[in-house]
């Protein structure tokens, strides 16, 4: 797990289980000690391990170029993450 500092909020990267596959997520915590917030990362990607998908979610904290008010990230237009062919 990774986590960057924004302002009002840390973002940290994991996965979670979703029944044989693992899912790449962002949770949010607001500086205020509130309820964070879970985002999922390349929400059309699912993945065999639980490593991959944390090395997925970690890439995908890098490429935050910052967070909303919500505390959602913001991403540049049409990133994916994955080195796919355009």
């Amino acid at each position: 797990m990774a986590e960057r500092e924004f302002p009002g909020f840390t973002l940290r990267s994991g996965a979670t289980r979703e029944g044989s596959r693992y899912t790449a997520l962002l949770s949010a915590h607001p500086a205020d000690g509130s309820y964070p917030s879970y985002f999922a990362v390349y929400e059309n990607r699912s993945f065999r391990d639980e490593a991959s998908a944390v090395e997925a979610a970690e890439k995908a904290l890098g490429l935050v170029l910052g967070v909303e008010e919500d505390g959602a990230p913001v991403f540049a237009e049409g990133e994916t993450g994955f080195d796919d062919e355009a």
